[in-house]
């Protein structure tokens, strides 16, 4: 009779540990977000988000320029994964 309750005690005990361990976790990574929040997005440590990231106009200019470029392509290329040479591989026309 009393080993069965030691064996009770001690499993009420790890459910007290496992509620205590997840409880922690989960306000950690509570805190964890609402740090990261603060920190990047309202900068509360400093900084400015730059004008580029902001102004519309900018990407929309750097997007006209990149889809301007012109676009070559080399011939098809294998890789030998083993010795890592990259080989051009030719047509059988």
């Amino acid at each position: 009779m009393v080993k069965k309750r030691s064996s009770l005690k001690k499993r009420k005990q790890r459910r007290h540990r496992r509620k205590y361990i997840i409880s922690a976790l989960a306000g950690s990574l509570l805190l964890l977000g609402h740090a990261t929040t603060f920190i990047a997005d309202k900068k509360i440590i400093g900084g400015t988000t730059p004008s580029t990231v902001s102004n519309q106009e900018w990407w929309a200019e750097t997007d006209k320029k990149f889809q301007a470029w012109p676009r070559t392509a080399g011939p098809p290329v294998v890789m030998n994964p083993i010795s890592r040479q990259n080989f051009i591989v030719k047509s059988r026309d």
